[in-house]
Formats: C-alpha cells, sequence, structure tokens
C-alpha cells in the first residue's frame, strides 16, 4: 500500500508527524546499538520503532500510515518514548490518535472575562495581552500595543499573532531573531490543530500563510509543536532600541485555549529602563474591552 493513501480512513496529520518525528531520531538517540553501512532512510526504521516500542511492525506500519486503529495509551506511551518525545509532543500525539471531531464549523466568539480585563488593564508597565484560539488576540494593554502594534485597531480578522509575524513587514525587525519566533509560532499553531482538526478558521489561516510565505509553508511541513510558558524573547523596537524581555503565559482555569501573555525586564538593566522609558512615551493607554473573540 502507498504511503500517501488518503483515504477516508488516514488520519493524515498522525501519518505527517510520526513520520517526522521517526526521522529526525537517530538510532544512537534510540540507545540502538550502532550499525555499520549505509542506512536507506534518515532516523530510524520503521521496524525499529516497533522493536522499540514493542509492538509488531505491520502494527506500527499501520499506525504510522494513520489507518484507523484503536490505540490503547500504553502504545502510544510506547510510540512517544521510542521516539524521543517531549512532554508537548506526547500530548501532541494523544490527541492527533484519539482526535475529537467535532462539527465543521466555527467556534463560538471567544470572551475575555471582566475579571481578567481588569487583570490586563492593571498591569500597565509591563507588556500583557491574551491570546486565544489560532493565537487570535483578545486583548491587549498599551504597553504591548507599543511593543508590537494596535492590533485593535486592525480589522477583527487580521488581530492573529501569526498574522502579524508572517505579513507585517514591521515584524521582521523588530524581533531580534525573528525566525526563531517565527518557527515558534509555526509550531503553536500545530499543537493547536491538534486538538481543534476541524476548526475551519484555522485552516483558512494556514491557506492564507502558507500561500503568502514561504517560510511559514516550509516550516508548517516540520510538523513541529510548541506550547507557551515561559521564555525570552529579544527585540529590537524602533523608538526604545534592543530589549530583552522575559515573559510568562498564564493559563485561566475557565478556559484552557485563552492564555494571558505578560513580558517583563529584568530590574535595573538596560531592558528596563528602555520598557519605562517605552512606557512614558506611550502614556500607558487602558486597553480597550473587546467586543469580540
Amino acid at each position: 500500500m502507498d504511503d500517501r493513501s488518503t483515504g477516508p480512513e488516514v488520519n493524515t496529520d498522525l501519518r505527517d508527524f510520526l513520520r517526522s518525528r521517526r526521522a529526525r531520531i537517530t538510532p544512537a538517540d534510540a540507545g540502538l546499538p550502532d550499525q555499520r553501512g549505509p542506512r536507506r532512510v534518515a532516523g530510524l526504521r520503521r521496524e525499529e520503532v516497533a522493536q522499540l516500542a514493542g509492538v509488531s511492525v505491520d502494527y506500527y506500519v499501520r499506525l504510522e500510515r494513520g489507518r484507523s486503529l484503536h490505540v490503547s495509551e500504553a502504545v502510544l506511551d510506547a510510540v512517544a518514548r521510542s521516539l524521543c518525545l517531549n512532554d508537548t509532543e506526547r500530548d501532541h500525539l494523544f490527541a492527533l490518535a484519539r482526535p475529537a471531531r467535532r462539527p465543521r464549523r466555527p467556534a463560538p466568539p471567544q470572551r475575555v472575562r471582566p475579571g481578567l480585563f481588569r487583570v490586563l488593564d492593571t498591569l500597565s508597565g509591563n507588556p500583557a495581552m491574551i491570546i486565544g484560539h489560532r493565537l487570535d488576540i483578545l486583548a491587549a494593554n498599551g504597553m504591548a500595543r507599543a511593543l508590537y502594534t494596535d492590533f485593535e485597531a486592525l480589522p477583527h480578522r487580521d488581530r492573529n499573532l501569526a498574522r502579524y509575524i508572517f505579513l507585517d513587514e514591521s515584524a521582521r525587525s523588530l524581533y531580534a531573531d525573528w525566525e526563531a519566533a517565527a518557527r515558534r509560532v509555526v509550531a503553536a499553531l500545530h499543537l493547536y490543530a491538534g486538538r481543534h482538526p476541524d476548526d475551519p478558521r484555522l485552516a483558512e489561516l494556514i491557506g492564507e500563510l502558507s500561500v503568502h510565505d514561504h517560510d511559514f509553508r516550509r516550516w508548517w511541513a516540520d510538523h513541529d509543536v510548541h506550547r507557551h510558558s515561559n521564555g525570552t524573547k529579544l527585540y529590537h523596537h524602533p523608538l526604545v532600541g534592543d530589549l530583552t524581555l522575559h515573559y510568562e503565559a498564564l493559563t485561566p482555569t475557565t478556559d484552557p485555549d485563552q492564555l494571558l501573555g505578560l513580558y517583563t525586564a529584568e530590574p535595573n538593566t538596560p531592558s528596563d529602563h528602555a520598557l519605562r522609558l517605552l512606557a512614558s512615551w506611550t502614556g500607558n493607554p487602558s486597553p480597550t474591552p473587546p467586543t469580540s473573540g
């Protein structure tokens, strides 16, 4: 059977993800003995994954081809270990192997709770924004708008972090390492796609970015996944220069598909002074309550 078969029972997302993860793992990475001589495939062979996972070769081949299977949690755990998946990739594998199919219609607009919106308003000295489905920007305080762009002046469909990163030329000069930031955004979209495989607005977004940006199209094919949690980002702001900001992503318990992103600078550093200067120049305008998600 051709690996590229796409019949009605083929899970192409699962197929492509497993193949991409297998291709990046060497036998040494997986703890297999060194084998002399050339190898015909990049990464592990299917029979090697099957051996490591403790399943038959035929079973793993059908799984990687995306054929409909009732895969147990134990088997998925074993495959995740064999492919050296991290926690985010493991969760993504489970989501792809056990997709929760929903009606193919847009999800209801997301709303930011008034209490959470007031929290955003109090963070006036630091950039902060609330991100929802498909990396939509649901709300942003004045500092976030000063750091990035005035999302609230854009049409609702354009208030999206991925569209900003790939379609707004100013983003490429704002990020000191634009490629790293852009690849994280692509990987975050892949993670969302695993949980919401039937979101038509996501399909529209992926199609638009694939048409307009070669880098997005290439990185989407890598099938990497990323969960926003914390880290450091480097910027070169047109008004205040270089900024090193640390971010934390906090998820409200009432809506796991929203997150509050908060950016801070180390006290008494050039980045801290630059952030204070940006605040003084922008006047810390308060965020406007969103009318839709």
